[in-house]
């Protein structure tokens, strides 16, 4: 059997996901790191964008996250976000819609959230 890593990925509203992993990819605000089992204990900053889990069974689970903290140590890996939604639950026309409104409005934090949405799904599907 593969090692494995358990992953929570737990939004302010809600636990978005939860399952055992074998490699998790997030952006920080040190960059993009991937973090497989065995990894170094780190606690980071998460910036807005895409998070892709390779399950244990071989599937592929990505999210839009918005903010939060990521903490690995002895396999188990938190994601704790102000916002996430899973790739699935995305409204593409809604998200394509924010992003124009926001252009509109010269609203960069919003633009950046719904390119997020829309990058999350363009992976996830």
């Amino acid at each position: 059997m593969a090692a494995e890593l358990h992953v929570a990925l737990v939004a302010a509203d809600r636990e978005v996901w939860s399952g055992e992993a074998t490699l998790v990819v997030a952006r920080t605000t040190s960059g993009d790191i991937g973090v497989m089992p065995g990894h170094q204990p780190l606690l980071g900053v998460l910036e807005s964008g895409p998070v892709t889990i390779r399950t244990s069974e071989g599937g592929t689970v990505v999210a839009a996250v918005h903010g939060g903290f990521i903490s690995f140590a002895d396999d188990k890996l938190s994601l704790l976000a102000e916002v996430a939604e899973l790739s699935e639950e995305i409204d593409v026309q809604r998200a394509e819609r924010a992003r124009e409104r926001a252009k509109s409005e010269e609203n960069t934090s919003a633009e950046r959230r719904a390119d997020v949405r829309l990058r999350a799904v363009t992976t996830g599907r």
